[in-house]
């Protein structure tokens, strides 16, 4: 039986998303604490059926920087970052995490940015997965609909923000962990440049780091907001300044078409029918849209597998040096155990997988010759129910699955490019369904300035309505 799941109330948080709360805050009508009260008693409302909070904040962790521009903001942070007083448990029950002594250097600049932590939100096992399951607890579901996934590996996160318990939300996207659970729940998902926010050990640690540090969010400026903040805490003189976008450009834009996926999956036709229906509204603002080749081959997919099931192997088998003496990987889940040795095929091969992803930037880049932006579904087929995609489910069985359902996030990631996930249509069942823009390294000003665009000519879904 579908059920849907929010908070949304005539409380202190109402409809607001998180610029029109600070600026309810810095008005005096309403104050950090009793916003955080509120998010509180949403949490406690949905997370009995949710099931996305790992632990809280008590007190909650608020910002002592009122100029900040999302100050008093209520958020929560992804459980694979460490927040000073709480445990980082990465989704594992491989051993048991001790308080963190001191903020990681990501948590410094999101809480730069003026939000108030209220905890940590769950994702699975590692991040290895598309969905937020696990062997050995309750599933993180889809607000909209509680017998289907949330996404991953940001679906505490997304599901947190979906169902109205806070504005914003930290997520993390080292395959598609952003822009996947932003398109299962109905949200704006921003995945970065590479290197435009303060990276975590873990993602310095890899031999091609993947992973870019983000927000989840429901309206299109509580994400601009959110890079704006966060780059007047830190900017990485490397990459053009974001700035803060406060809506869309004048500037007309080509924009390449990518619609079947490389691995040769079928796109499922609902998908399809929403992508068809974007560029029209694309074409209506003026936008030129037309289709360009992959700058990769199928080969690519197999290469991401095998880094894929690298990262696993490595995570099992460095985890008494990362995580303590406690660590058994005897309690890995399953499908964490079965990437890994999937990895023991291919190891000889690791060398020239290396070698090749690591080239991918300048395919990328070669790939925008005559064009500004990207556009492409984000998943190749609808979201799953809960269980499709679960760790407790035979490897091999869902290794299958994952491959053809996550099939255009992952080149961003090898690259380092940024990417962004819009809710632009809805299934037939009315879950969510995001569409894929991506744009050259450095450039999410585009991507912000188009998707104030699009926003605004077709409002997106509300679970609330």
């Amino acid at each position: 039986m579908a059920v849907r799941v929010h908070a949304f109330s005539d409380d202190a948080l109402g409809e607001h998303d998180g610029v029109a709360i600070a600026a309810l805050i810095r008005s005096g009508e309403l104050s950090a604490a009793e916003v955080a009260k509120a998010a509180r008693e949403r949490v406690a409302q949905v997370d009995p059926v949710l099931h996305a909070v790992v632990v809280e904040a008590d007190p909650p962790l608020i910002s002592g920087d009122r100029e900040a521009l999302l100050y008093g903001v209520p958020a929560f942070v992804k459980d694979n970052t460490d927040v000073a007083g709480l445990p980082t448990q990465h989704g594992s029950a491989a051993w048991r995490a001790r308080p963190a002594k001191a903020h990681g250097p990501f948590a410094k600049q999101f809480l730069g940015t003026g939000m108030t932590v209220l905890g940590k939100s769950t994702l699975p096992e590692f991040g290895l997965n598309a969905t937020t399951e696990f062997v050995d607890a309750e599933p993180t579901p889809n607000p909209w609909d509680t017998e289907f996934s949330s996404g991953a590996s940001s679906g505490g996160s997304a599901a947190l923000v979906a169902a109205g318990a806070v504005p914003i939300a930290h997520g993390n996207d080292g395959g598609g962990s952003i822009r996947i659970p932003a398109a299962c729940c109905g949200l704006v998902g921003l995945k970065p440049t590479r290197g435009r926010h303060l990276d975590g050990p873990q993602a310095r640690s890899m031999p091609i780091n993947l992973v870019s540090e983000g927000v989840l969010t429901r309206t299109v400026r509580d994400t601009a907001t959110y890079f704006a903040a966060a780059e007047r805490f830190w900017r990485n003189p490397a990459l053009p300044p974001i700035g803060l976008v406060e809506g869309p450009a004048r500037r007309r834009l080509r924009i390449g078409l990518l619609s079947d996926p490389i691995t040769g999956a079928t796109l499922d036709p609902q998908i399809r029918t929403v992508l068809e229906e974007t560029v029209a509204l694309l074409e209506g603002l003026g936008h030129e849209v037309r289709p360009i080749p992959y700058p990769v081959d199928r080969g690519f997919a197999e290469d991401f597998a095998t880094y894929w099931a690298m990262l696993a192997f490595l995570g099992s088998h460095t985890g008494k040096l990362s995580f303590g003496r406690s660590f058994d990987p005897a309690r890995l889940d399953p499908f964490t155990r079965g990437l890994a040795a999937r990895f023991h095929g291919s190891a000889l091969r690791s060398p020239a997988v290396l070698y090749r992803l690591s080239r991918l930037r300048r395919a990328y880049a070669a790939s925008f010759h005559d064009v500004e932006l990207v556009v492409s579904p984000v998943l190749a087929s609808l979201t799953p129910r809960l269980g499709y995609l679960s760790p407790g489910q035979p490897f091999d069985e869902v290794f299958g699955r994952l491959l053809d359902y996550v099939t255009y996030t992952p080149f961003a990631n090898v690259t380092g490019a940024p990417a962004l996930s819009l809710p632009m249509g809805a299934s037939e069942s009315g879950l969510p369904i995001g569409m894929m823009f991506s744009a050259v390294h450095g450039d999410e000003r585009t991507l912000l300035e188009l998707a104030y665009a699009l926003e605004s000519v077709r409002p997106f879904p509300r679970i609330e309505q």
